[in-house]
């Protein structure tokens, strides 16, 4: 199957489901979708004959801080057997949380947690939604952009003392000149 059959198959599927919008990028297929509906368009794509995309290779996620709905959540597809890739992309904030697809796809669970632990998105009906990559008393999400660069407490392993410091951030930018020479520039003292 090609690309023009998929694309010609989506123009159907526009009509019959509520698709906000279609686009092709550099040979790359996206589709934006409403998060009210992610789960089932992500259903359809997965056991759909025409389209197969069985394998979850990805989700990330991207902070606009100023647009009403802040996070841009992008769900990469494969279809193995019509080598072929898809984006399906949705947008939310703070207060509204995406429908998971932990138990539609397997890898989307472990994905999911980076996204709730680094941005905040809450993914409902998720398995076991946790932290995985902060520390268990981390408050805030590293990857928005509104997000603190002082303030906060580090934890850290003190190895003399085998035991777990915890001691506040001093993030001091001093301004500072560089006087050093690069391998290829000579000091010429004639």
């Amino acid at each position: 199957m090609n690309k023009q059959v998929i694309i010609s198959n989506l123009r159907y599927l526009s009509k019959i489901c509520p698709l906000e919008k279609i686009q092709i990028f550099d040979d790359n297929l996206i589709i934006i979708v409403k998060p009210n509906v992610l789960v089932d368009i992500l259903t359809f794509f997965k056991y759909h004959i025409s389209y197969q995309f069985k394998l979850l290779s990805c989700i990330s996620g991207v902070d606009y801080p100023m647009n009403k709905y802040r996070f841009k959540i992008v769900y990469e597809l494969l279809s193995v057997r019509y080598n072929f890739r898809i984006r399906i992309k949705t947008f939310t904030h703070e207060l509204l949380g995406v429908e998971s697809c932990d138990k539609l796809f397997l890898a989307g669970g472990w994905y999911e947690c980076e996204i709730w632990d680094m941005f905040g998105v809450f993914f409902k009906n998720h398995s076991n939604l946790k932290r995985i990559l902060t520390d268990y008393g981390f408050e805030g999400y590293p990857l928005r952009k509104d997000f603190p660069l002082s303030g906060f407490i580090e934890m850290r392993y003190h190895e003399i003392e085998k035991r777990v410091l915890n001691e506040s951030i001093e993030l001091c930018q001093e301004y500072r000149t560089f006087a050093f020479l690069s391998p290829w520039e000579t000091q010429n003292n004639t």
